[in-house]
């Protein structure tokens, strides 16, 4: 879980190929996700991304947090594991 890492912030015109584009200047990307709406099919504004490991997933937060990407700085941190969901509750779509 150290190298799945939270892009907030996002612009919200931004692509899943480009959010991979920024974080492979920190190394390898496995993966990059843009999170969106279940209704309207437009971005939250934030993601996740995947490092190859640890060690460039550190090397992202330091480079990329902070980084103004169309007047937007980014939020980057590690990732949290998500909350267990109570019956009933609406599960995400992502």
């Amino acid at each position: 879980m150290e190298n799945k890492l939270y892009v907030g912030n996002l612009p919200y015109k931004m692509s899943e190929e480009e959010l991979k584009q920024t974080f492979s200047q920190a190394g390898t990307v496995i993966s990059a996700r843009i999170i969106n709406d279940a209704n309207t099919g437009r971005s939250k504004g934030f993601g996740f991304v995947e490092m190859e490991n640890q060690q460039m997933a550190e090397k992202a937060i330091e480079v990329l947090n902070g980084l103004d990407l169309e007047g937007r700085a980014l939020r980057v941190a590690t990732a949290r594991p998500m909350k267990p969901r109570e019956a009933g509750e609406r599960s995400p779509r992502y």
